[in-house]
């Protein structure tokens, strides 16, 4: 036997990485026998806030001064899912919720239209009316989002190329209409939900392992963004506006690589802001107003995207294996 084999001899088995032979002291309540009440004034520690892990106690990440961990995680969470996936580029849609399918548009006027019937010089219902059927003319918009959605679904090679990926607030309306679109051939897409005092749910199109809740609406704002290849705005509300103005004061600014910002359908944006006024009042510069343009069509908006993406970086987007780092680093 050699010296080598004697030394191997000695060494004693590995122990097993979780069990063992003899119990350690901690792992067992003191006896009743020593006292009586032990047992029971142990479990009321073991039930104590204080004792209870920093990770799993959901009253102590709730408090205020435990936000800065809470953006952490809200950041983290999706950020990992979506490398994981190989997502590099997003194409970011927003657009009104209250905007359905054409036929539920449809269901919505003649509901109004019987109300109305029944108190036919009610002002209220009146303009209820005419609300609903403005709205039924912009449902033709859920198809075009919902083409689009198809569009950018079937541009890669298969479901489980996830390199240009839909990605929408995971809402209803517009939002809904993206994401079917993608699900409609097959493919996964994004949805960021935001948590709001009332209950609210994601629309049924999202992928599963894509479909995330988040807490607060910087972290999804820059979810948004960090990925995007292309702004797509329907008509919308607030949200809309706000997620609108806020990528063309970024890109104003340098703050973010420029992107391409389409809205979609002229005439509604028209009439929701005026840039050309802005332009003239000089609180924007005519460079400014370069920062985006208007489409109608899914066909056009996927075009204009690959176009510009061509003529700044000389590929498109399904072309490119290269992540888009839009903020500064």
């Amino acid at each position: 036997m050699t010296k080598n084999d004697k030394d191997t001899d000695d060494i004693p088995s590995p122990p097993h990485p979780l069990r063992r032979e003899e119990p350690l002291p901690s792992q067992s309540v003191k006896p009743k026998i020593d006292d009586p009440a032990a047992l029971h004034r142990v479990e009321q520690l073991l039930a104590s806030d204080t004792y209870r892990r920093a990770d799993l106690d959901v009253g102590f990440l709730d408090r205020d001064d435990v936000r800065g961990a809470r953006l952490q995680l809200d950041y983290l969470k999706p950020e990992l899912h979506l490398h994981a996936r190989g997502i590099k580029h997003t194409i970011v849609v927003f657009g009104g919720t209250r905007i359905p399918e054409p036929e539920a548009a449809k269901r919505k006027v003649l509901g109004r239209r019987r109300e109305l019937a029944k108190s036919p010089d009610n002002p209220d219902l009146k303009r209820r009316v005419e609300i609903a059927e403005r709205i039924l003319k912009k449902s033709r918009y859920y198809d075009v989002a919902r083409e689009l959605g198809q569009i950018v679904g079937g541009s890669g090679q298969g479901p489980g190329d996830c390199r240009v990926t839909m990605m929408t607030g995971g809402g209803p309306g517009i939002m809904e209409a993206a994401n079917r679109g993608a699900f409609d051939v097959g493919a996964k897409s994004i949805g960021l939900n935001i948590t709001l005092p009332h209950e609210q749910f994601p629309n049924p199109y999202v992928s599963e392992d894509l479909c995330f809740s988040v807490r607060y609406f910087a972290i999804r704002k820059l979810h948004f963004l960090l990925r995007a290849s292309a702004l797509v705005a329907f008509p919308g509300g607030f949200g809309t506006l706000d997620e609108v103005f806020e990528t063309l004061n970024l890109v104003q600014s340098r703050k973010i690589r420029p992107l391409p910002v389409i809205l979609v359908g002229e005439r509604f944006w028209r009439q929701a802001f005026n840039p050309d006024f802005l332009v003239d009042e000089g609180v924007i510069d005519f460079e400014d107003r370069e920062l985006f343009w208007y489409a109608e069509t899914a066909e056009d908006i996927w075009e204009q995207i690959n176009r510009w993406h061509l003529a700044a970086s000389g590929s498109t987007l399904c072309q490119s294996d290269v992540e888009r780092p839009v903020f500064e680093r």
